[in-house]
């Protein structure tokens, strides 16, 4: 088995714990429904960009509004995520806006229907190429659908 390197566990320890503060601590009205997709740390772990979505955020306006409260905040998240660790530093928060949640179920329905298609051009294109072979069978043979057996 893998070890995990030490930037993923802290990583993995301030989704959690990030996730915990907005959900239990956080006051503000403008933060509700905030999901923590996903946290990438720095290698010398001095930055940790958190990667989040919210359900009432559906607007632009909204969700920048959103991440500027949060960035707003970041002081009180690294403070709290400084006294549950015991870690020598403690990254600095920076979160964005995570639209591929959003844009996920968008990019489903362009590949199925992509596929769909796909799928209709080559049913099209052996329909045609059946109906070729039978054509040239015939023009052969002069029988329509012998295939060569008698």
């Amino acid at each position: 088995m893998l070890a995990m390197s030490r930037d993923l566990k802290v990583a993995d320890f301030i989704r959690d714990e990030v996730a915990r503060i907005i959900q239990m601590e956080m006051r503000d009205p403008r933060v509700v429904f905030v999901s923590v997709n996903d946290v990438k740390v720095s290698k010398d772990l001095s930055f940790a960009d958190i990667y989040v979505s919210s359900l009432q955020a559906t607007e632009v306006n909204d969700q920048r509004e959103l991440i500027e409260v949060l960035n707003k905040a970041a002081g009180f998240f690294r403070s709290t995520l400084a006294k549950r660790h015991s870690m020598r530093t403690t990254p600095k928060p920076r979160f964005h806006y995570d639209a591929l949640v959003e844009s996920g179920p968008k990019l489903e329905a362009l590949i199925a229907h992509a596929v769909a298609s796909n799928q209709g051009l080559e049913n099209d294109a052996g329909e045609d190429s059946a109906e070729a072979s039978l054509n040239a069978e015939t023009e052969v043979t002069g029988v329509e659908g012998d295939h060569g057996q008698t």
